[in-house]
């Protein structure tokens, strides 16, 4: 099947990607503040206005022509800013056949380093990790084509350790035996349009690559690639860390991409973190 028009509520890193990618697809995309985002768009992309408050006067007047919705924005303390205002109206869309949530890894909390699949219980272990549960739960009890995609840490083109250690923001920090997921933005996109592609409601997609590792590898390969030296390991109890930085370090798993293999057919284009970072360095 293929894709005719895409609205994305929250026009950000991964749907810019995956409209890049799809320059055949037209995309309408929301924005806070419209003006401020449309030089950086791709071609095929129309921006229109969304406070996340209130139903947006255009939305069923675009209704006839949308086929898939994608879902990015986080919720909030007040919950999934695209629920309440919008959700009823999806269900008067008359051509619509796929419905994207962008969702998180953490909502299946510490697993002590073991595996999680999408069939894993969910058991946040912070309150961002419990709204995404919430938004999950919710947005699965409308009937809609819904289709959930679980992602770990992103990272591409102006967003990598790369970057970091440029800017002199990178930290090699050890907490032993802690590992983490990651996946490319390049392939969240074609994910993305793998499942747009074959629609499976109700189907929930972890987004990782094959290749889980503890952080400070991370920045100790990326400083290898630039050729200088990285920054000294921090023992993680003894870091001066914020309260949000130390959170994430509460969970310890890895996350199992044999779904999006077997179902989608992907093939990763980084199947690892250093394929991704060697070709962004190369990039810059």
């Amino acid at each position: 099947m293929e894709v005719t028009k895409v609205l994305v509520f929250g026009f950000g890193f991964s749907a810019g990607e995956l409209a890049r990618q799809n320059p055949n697809w037209e995309f309408i995309g929301t924005k806070r503040d419209v003006r401020a985002a449309e030089d950086t768009l791709p071609p095929n992309v129309v921006l229109k206005p969304f406070d996340g408050v209130s139903r947006p006067d255009w939305l069923l007047e675009v209704a006839p022509d949308v086929s898939h919705i994608l879902l990015s924005i986080p919720p909030g303390e007040n919950g999934d800013p695209v629920l309440e205002p919008c959700a009823a109206d999806f269900l008067k869309f008359p051509n619509l056949k796929w419905v994207g949530y962008l969702s998180t890894t953490g909502v299946y909390g510490d697993l002590g380093g073991g595996e999680a699949t999408e069939e894993t219980h969910r058991n946040p272990s912070g309150k961002r990790g419990q709204r995404r549960v919430d938004a999950e739960v919710a947005w699965e009890a409308l009937g809609l084509p819904l289709h959930i995609f679980r992602l770990p840490g992103i990272y591409g083109p102006g967003r990598n350790q790369l970057v970091s250690l440029k800017k002199g923001k990178a930290h090699r920090i050890v907490k032993e035996g802690h590992m983490f997921s990651r996946i490319h933005v390049a392939d969240i996109a074609q994910i993305l349009a793998a499942s747009m592609r074959q629609p499976n409601p109700g189907r929930i997609y972890n987004v990782a690559d094959d290749h889980p590792a503890p952080p400070q590898d991370v920045v100790t390969y990326a400083a290898e690639l630039l050729g200088v030296d990285p920054p000294p390991y921090q023992d993680f109890e003894a870091a001066d860390l914020s309260p949000m930085a130390r959170s994430f370090y509460n969970d310890n798993k890895t996350v199992s991409n044999h779904r999006i293999k077997s179902e989608l057919g992907v093939s990763l284009t980084f199947p690892t973190y250093k394929e991704g970072l060697k070709a962004l360095s190369e990039a810059m």
